[in-house]
């Protein structure tokens, strides 16, 4: 489903991811887990075109979408969740999910978004600004599902979240998956959710990476010192 190969991103001539290489399976969900400040962000920038690549490419089920523009590669399949949300708070909760379906013939939102996310109903003409940390993530992934992507990417989706609503994402992920059967990526820093997503987990280390299993085969421990400050 997507391909990446010999990926570098530099800011100024500061080179801050040194040629990663990674596959990501139709319906799988693998996870990029680092400390911050280790280059999740910026690989996913670079993912969704935000950042430009100085060296590599990236392919959604064959073709190149390396020299693409973010609105492109959203065409294409990619949708992107961003760390912190990035809502409309101004907005209610209908009128952000509906600024993700600009180019779909229908204004209608999915039946299968409120399914899977039923506070959104519920809360659909309050302002997405009065909603909790974890509602905000609700709605920021839904924005996301309402382009149809291919590949859906998140960003550190638990930070700043409760453990209870982690939990209900988690399970929201899985049934996105299955229900859409689309391929997601996560970066994240916290475990247990990874472990409750994930069919692979990469390790990133200062631009590279450093490990990857199957989650089957991870060891925790291992990578809880990788996590470790």
């Amino acid at each position: 489903m997507l391909d990446v190969s010999g990926v570098k991103v530099s800011y100024s001539e500061s080179e801050v991811i040194h040629g990663v290489d990674f596959t990501l399976g139709q319906e799988e969900t693998l996870a990029i887990m680092g400390r911050n400040g280790m280059g999740k962000t910026t690989l996913f920038k670079s993912l969704i075109g935000a950042l430009p690549l100085s060296d590599g490419s990236i392919s959604i089920e064959g073709e190149d979408v390396s020299k693409m523009q973010s609105y492109e590669r959203v065409h294409k399949g990619i949708a992107y969740v961003p760390q912190g949300r990035m809502i409309f708070p101004q907005l209610t909760v209908l009128d952000n999910i509906l600024a993700g379906m600009s180019q779909a013939p229908s204004k209608r939102v999915p039946e299968d978004i409120y399914a899977l996310f039923p506070v959104l109903f519920d809360m659909r003409h309050r302002k997405g600004g009065n909603l909790s940390g974890g509602q905000q993530q609700q709605l920021a992934i839904a924005r996301a599902l309402v382009t149809n992507p291919k590949v859906l990417l998140l960003d550190e989706p638990t930070e700043g979240i409760q453990p209870s609503i982690i939990k209900d994402i988690a399970n929201a992920l899985n049934e996105i998956k299955k229900l859409r059967n689309i391929s997601i990526i996560v970066s994240e820093q916290v475990l247990s959710f990874t472990m409750a997503v994930a069919d692979r987990i990469i390790v990133i280390e200062k631009g590279k990476f450093i490990h990857e299993d199957l989650r089957e085969n991870v060891d925790e421990k291992q990578v809880s010192q990788f996590l470790s400050i």
